[in-house]
């Protein structure tokens, strides 16, 4: 087979997502490895770090009817939302399916704040619709602190943390002299804020929380091991976990406007594992089973409510976390020496390509999930999935196997041919490590 045009996904999506290979280059402070994986993953639970989200798309969102559009083409409820408040936000096509989640705030009472691919389905919808708004796309920073020591990096930096703010809430600080929004949320299940500001001052602010950060024991957060804290936490993320919805027919016009608008690619990325199907819309994910519905007001009419209101009363499928066996995964490394056929190799600490490496979790015989986002925790010494599994099989302690690989005769000719690997999977609690990040920060130093 020979190799598709990656960008060739409106007449053949599974095939040009197949046959995509690319490490995809965020630019600014994303390197693959600053220090070692190790020491980067241990700063969230020992000590703190410093990771950079400023490729995420930021849109301004304002005017009368902006909380009418985002209620519109967004599952969550805006009951209530509060001016200084965030939210996770998730956006579904009419079949329910997600399209882009990502974090929104409320800077005032007709103006907010949108971080990373909902930017686009809601600058859309607005020119398509009848709406008194407008967008303005910025250029921002956006930075993660986040760990035990966080809250005394900010102390030091900033003259004091904002213990006052609560989760999914945000306040200003002044960081080298600049306004900072500090957001309280992350990926890591930890303690810490997302600190927002122009982009123009990025590298002043950067700058001074390393070196306020140094005697905490800071690190710098790297490509290589930065989606090993969602792994932990059990944030499934797009590309990783699903596919954006936008590849069917019916989606033909927005994927046009998305190559006019887009600052990178947001239509096409790799798929490979042994979950295979002629279906694109099987790599697709809805809110219920990624444990997402509770965002919804049953009352509310938004995108895909009618199809995702049906979907959350009879559950098929959800989200859990496989521990993978120890034995079974030293099988695929030690493939590597000696004679005979290897497993597909196990990238460390995760995949170093942006890609929804999907692989079938069989039970008896019988395929009953897909798993995703495999990664080796060094804290916890274990190398652990996120899946979608039938909702019988989800309690935790039940034992399935995980496919790995593509097999001898891989659809893709970017991926080298290779035995398959039958592991042995436990399924275990979601999130795998406790949630710290609604700690009372009047008491986070006690």
């Amino acid at each position: 087979m020979g190799e598709a045009d990656p960008d060739d996904v409106d007449e053949r999506p599974v095939t040009a997502m197949r046959t995509a290979n690319r490490r995809e280059d965020f630019g600014g402070r994303r390197p693959g490895e600053y220090t070692h994986w190790i020491e980067e993953q241990l700063s969230w639970k020992e000590t703190c770090y410093i990771g950079d989200w400023t490729f995420l798309a930021n849109l301004r969102l304002t005017g009368p009817d902006a909380l009418e559009l985002l209620s519109d083409v967004s599952i969550n409820s805006f009951d209530d939302y509060a001016v200084g408040e965030g939210k996770h936000l998730v956006q579904c096509n009419e079949e329910g399916d997600v399209v882009a989640d990502g974090v929104i705030v409320r800077e005032g009472d007709e103006e907010f704040i949108i971080h990373g691919v909902p930017s686009y389905w809601t600058a859309y919808h607005l020119e398509q619709g009848d709406y008194d708004a407008s967008t303005e796309w910025r250029d921002t920073f956006n930075f993660q602190i986040q760990g035990p020591n966080s809250l005394q990096v900010l102390d030091e930096v900033a003259d004091e943390a904002p213990r006052d703010v609560d989760f999914m809430h945000f306040g200003h600080i002044e960081i080298a002299g600049h306004d900072v929004r500090a957001v309280r949320f992350g990926m890591s299940g930890e303690v810490g804020f997302e600190l927002q500001g122009p982009g123009e001052y990025g590298d002043e602010v950067w700058d001074a929380i390393l070196e306020a950060g140094e005697e905490y024991g800071i690190r710098r957060l790297s490509v290589k091991t930065s989606a090993i804290n969602q792994l932990e936490s059990g944030i499934p993320t797009r590309i990783r976990d699903y596919v954006s919805a936008i590849l069917h027919d019916e989606m033909t016009e927005y994927r046009d406007w998305l190559r006019e608008h887009m600052h990178r690619d947001l239509i096409t990325h790799p798929i490979e594992g042994s979950f295979d199907s002629d279906d694109i819309t099987d790599w697709y994910r809805d809110p219920v089973e990624l444990g997402w519905d509770w965002y919804m007001d049953e009352d509310d009419d938004f995108i895909g409510s009618d199809a995702l209101k049906a979907k959350a009363e009879d559950p098929d499928r959800t989200l859990v976390t496989l521990e993978w066996n120890d034995d079974d995964v030293s099988d695929v490394y030690d493939s590597l020496f000696g004679s005979g056929e290897t497993y597909k190799y196990m990238d460390m600490p995760h995949q170093q390509k942006r890609a929804m490496i999907a692989d079938e979790v069989h039970k008896d015989g019988d395929q009953v999930g897909v798993a995703t986002m495999r990664g080796y925790t060094y804290y916890f010494r274990k190398m652990l999935s996120l899946a979608v599994i039938d909702t019988e099989h989800a309690e935790p302690g039940t034992e399935v196997t995980v496919l790995w690989g593509e097999g001898n005769e891989p659809e893709s000719p970017t991926v080298e041919s290779h035995a398959q690997k039958e592991i042995d999977a436990t399924v275990a609690a979601t999130p795998y490590k406790k949630d710290r990040r609604r700690a009372n920060l009047q008491e986070a130093d006690d």
